[in-house]
């Protein structure tokens, strides 16, 4: 009998690569994937993540050799946002189908080199929006698809992130416009590309402001990293490497080979992204929407409304709070005219992000009737890097910003 399994190659080995894409999708997926290689600039972190994973893969440092030698049919990048497209592009051009983790890139010319190499190769890139599958995205796409509130025509959407979740992209090479494009781009690619899909229309124009309030340079005091920090006793936000086996066995002595900490100083003066965010955007549907990000707060979660010509949808997903919650979430949809509010709960799913990452697994892998349009490809990985590219672009020059003037995306 053939072996159908797909034979995959891992680009990058931090937390996501070795996790999502390495071990958990051996251990679910083994029927449909084989692993054939890692590769990762970090030797010694490959070789970590390996043990991790629980691979004999073989362990590369250069994307050409990795795919002249195993010639993978499909390539997952996990690598850092800034070279997404050169890792993209080499492997569609070997002939590998791609998946890439948000997002998809960090600028309007690699967005361009990504789309024509694909349609040039004639293979797939998909773009890990894991978001859009789980139960309650799935259920308020479905309540939005059948009119319950019938024409939408404003959404409210706002996103927080606490102090442990938020200070880590400042510890890391996120902390970085040139690495990550900022958490406009990096985190928000989630957001935008939910609210694109919800919307199922394109953002027109975005006017957007954006502050470092917290992290950086507003800092009182600084080190480099925690790690024998004279401020280590008082900070409230020092980070333990070795009260974390994983962290500090990914990280710790591979960082001895190319210089990069996993606990890095969240108050480095260079620091250069935002902490905290907002942006109004227009859609080609006269749709408006409303959006917020925060990235120091006590709480973890996001509230959405979407308002409409006869009521509103309304949600409050809690991830993590100073209290109980329940193990589900509760949708409002109210009628407008009297016509009351029905309560829809949505039981949480064992697995990443509710259930999405497990979801979006067996999409890709397994198939299956894709009603809702919830697989992405490159050009909603796109269209979502846009609106966080015109975000930051408006937030920095104090402009309205036009989609379509940034760049032809192919």
């Amino acid at each position: 009998m053939t072996d159908q399994r797909q034979r995959f190659a891992l680009i990058g080995t931090g937390n996501r690569g070795t996790t999502m894409w390495g071990q958990n999708l051996l251990e679910g997926w083994r029927d449909s994937v084989e692993l054939v290689a890692i590769c990762d600039t970090n030797e010694l972190r490959a070789e970590r993540a390996r043990t991790m994973i629980g691979s004999n893969a073989p362990i590369f440092t250069d994307i050409g050799m990795t795919l002249n030698q195993t010639k993978p049919d499909l390539v997952i990048v996990c690598t850092r946002d800034s070279n997404h497209d050169d890792i993209i592009v080499a492997a569609l051009e070997a002939g590998c189908d791609v998946i890439t983790e948000k997002p998809m890139t960090t600028s309007v010319d690699k967005i361009r080199r990504i789309r024509e190499a694909e349609k040039r190769s004639g293979k797939r890139v998909d773009v890990s929006f894991n978001y859009r599958f789980a139960p309650t995205a799935y259920k308020l796409k479905e309540l939005l698809a059948s009119g319950a509130i019938g024409t939408l025509t404003s959404v409210d959407f706002h996103w927080y992130l606490d102090t442990n979740h938020g200070a880590d992209y400042f510890r890391r090479w996120h902390a970085y416009v040139e690495n990550s494009g900022s958490l406009f781009v990096h985190k928000a690619t989630h957001h935008f590309d939910l609210l694109n899909w919800y919307i199922d229309a394109d953002p027109q124009t975005v006017s957007a402001f954006g502050e470092l309030r917290n992290y950086g340079a507003k800092g009182p005091y600084r080190g480099t990293r925690c790690k024998g920090c004279e401020h280590a006793s008082y900070c409230d936000f020092y980070l333990d490497l070795s009260a974390d086996p994983f962290l500090e066995t990914l990280y710790e002595d591979p960082s001895d080979l190319d210089g990069y900490v996993r606990d890095a100083c969240v108050y480095r003066e260079d620091i250069d992204i935002p902490d905290t965010m907002t942006a109004n955007i227009r859609y080609t549907n006269d749709v408006v929407v409303s959006y917020s990000l925060n990235t120091y707060m006590p709480i973890e979660g996001h509230h959405i409304a979407f308002n409409g010509t006869k009521g509103r949808i309304e949600l409050r997903q809690f991830e993590k709070q100073p209290w109980e919650r329940p193990n589900h979430d509760e949708i409002l949809v109210v009628k407008s005219f009297g016509g009351g509010v029905e309560r829809i709960k949505v039981p949480h799913s064992a697995g990443g992000h509710f259930g999405g990452d497990d979801r979006m697994r067996n999409m890709i892998f397994r198939g299956g009737e894709d009603k809702l349009g919830q697989r992405a490809g490159s050009r909603a990985g796109a269209m979502s890097v846009l609106t966080g590219i015109a975000a930051l672009q408006s937030a920095r020059s104090g402009t309205t910003v036009r989609i379509n003037e940034l760049g032809d995306i192919g």
